[in-house]
């Protein structure tokens, strides 16, 4: 293995090019986004994550890592371009099918073609193989194909590309093989070898498993709304069993992962999966139901003005994607009554259809202040300029991450709305 083509320079695509580059290999990342090119080429990024910068400045400057609009020559390609979901909530693996498609004029025997993508079972026997094989090729014998999702923490990337597990599914054992090999050379951890089928359930089920549990968390904070509980009481006490893991209730579930994964197992066993059906359900109503609540405060207030602090999925990143906080903003601000307004020092402008504030400027006049994410900037918030800032410092903090010293200011956790009131002036 001498030279790397990376198609796709997203969150994924991106990190694992400059992983390559750095353990000495020579890497090619391919983006049909000219700016994203450009922006590469020049040593610098166009995304958020920790590490990353000080990486690829240092494998672009070395020239070890450079990026192009279409694949090169190679002999390890890894596929890493999205798979959103169609409205029907089936899987688009039209950028999977473009990728394959576009490394097929520089494909030569022996290759090995990873597909990191997040995609339905049977996608890499039924769809990416065929491409092959139409071409003149027959993988698994004179090209190797495997699929080998990722399974990262945002945040965390660059270390857990090395040191996490690695499931490697091929179309056949020798790719399995091949494909490991790839592997082998940059990760710390075990790199276990599986039929692809077999990978591309193992990644989805972790997701899946994930949302299932999100969903017990928010439903546990619906019912404890309606029985006048405090929910997070309640997990505490119960997650001091040794044996019970309750999450947290939050906004709703977001990002490429969480939010979409579940929904590629339901669309090949619809009536198999209903627990998971009932989980997105779940986890999809939670904006209204912060909406519901904001609403609520705010209904005895004459031109309410209302902060939305995050707009990203979690904490401590710059990624909106399937973000419910972007929907709650957006509903929001459809109702005429209110003035709506968005904080978030990890997004930058481009990234969201509407303008965003500083601190101060957002909470000026504010009348609630509504957390959606839980950077560590919102965990320590200024109470002092919050408290003369805003006309009544009220804090709904839907991801129960701050906790205020300043007794002027009133703060409501998602977990605990039963005694929300409308605020009187």
């Amino acid at each position: 293995m001498e030279k790397i083509c990376v198609i796709g320079l997203g969150y994924i695509g991106l990190p694992t090019a400059g992983i390559f580059a750095r353990a000495g290999y020579e890497v090619v990342g391919v983006d049909v986004n000219a700016h994203v090119v450009q922006t590469l080429n020049e040593g610098n990024i166009h995304i958020e994550e920790v590490g990353l910068p000080e990486l690829i400045k240092e494998v672009v400057t070395d020239g070890r890592l450079k990026a192009a609009t279409a694949p090169e020559e190679a002999d390890v390609f890894i596929v890493a371009v999205p798979t959103p979901i169609h409205e029907d909530q089936t899987a688009n693996v039209d950028y999977v099918v473009s990728a394959t498609k576009a490394l097929l004029p520089v494909l030569k025997k022996n290759d090995v073609i990873i597909v990191e993508s997040t995609i339905p079972p049977r996608t890499i026997d039924d769809v990416v193989a065929p491409i092959l094989a139409a071409a003149g090729w027959n993988p698994g014998e004179d090209v190797y194909l495997a699929h080998c999702p990722e399974r990262v923490l945002p945040g965390r990337i660059l270390i857990e590309l090395i040191e996490n597990t690695r499931i490697v599914g091929g179309i056949n054992e020798k790719s399995a093989k091949k494909a490991a090999e790839v592997y082998r050379a940059i990760v710390t951890g075990d790199v276990i070898e599986t039929e692809a089928v077999t990978a591309e359930m193992s990644k989805l089920m972790e997701n899946t498993f994930r949302d299932v549990n999100i969903a017990l968390a928010n439903e546990l904070a619906k019912i404890s709304s309606r029985l006048g509980v405090n929910a997070h009481d309640v997990i505490e006490l119960a997650n001091k069993h040794p044996r019970v893991n309750i999450h947290h209730p939050g906004p709703g579930v977001g990002g490429h992962c969480l939010a979409v994964d579940p929904y590629f197992i339901v669309e090949k066993a619809v009536e198999e999966s209903p627990l998971i059906q009932c989980a997105r359900t779940i986890n999809n109503s939670m904006p209204e139901f912060v909406i519901r609540h904001v609403d609520r405060l705010v209904c005895e207030i004459e031109n309410p003005v209302i902060a939305v602090f995050g707009l990203t999925y979690k904490g401590n990143i710059d990624d909106v994607r399937e973000s419910p906080a972007l929907e709650i903003y957006e509903k929001l601000a459809l109702n005429e009554k209110l003035e709506v307004r968005a904080h978030d020092p990890h997004v930058r402008a481009e990234q969201v259809p509407f303008p965003l504030l500083g601190f101060a400027e957002a909470i000026n006049g504010a009348h609630v202040v509504v957390i959606l994410a839980d950077h560590n900037e919102f965990k320590r918030l200024n109470e002092e300029i919050l408290v003369e800032k805003m006309v009544t410092p009220v804090i709904f903090d839907t991801k129960h991450c701050f906790t205020p010293m300043n007794s002027e200011v009133q703060i409501h956790y998602i977990g605990n709305t039963a005694n929300i009131r409308p605020i009187l002036l």
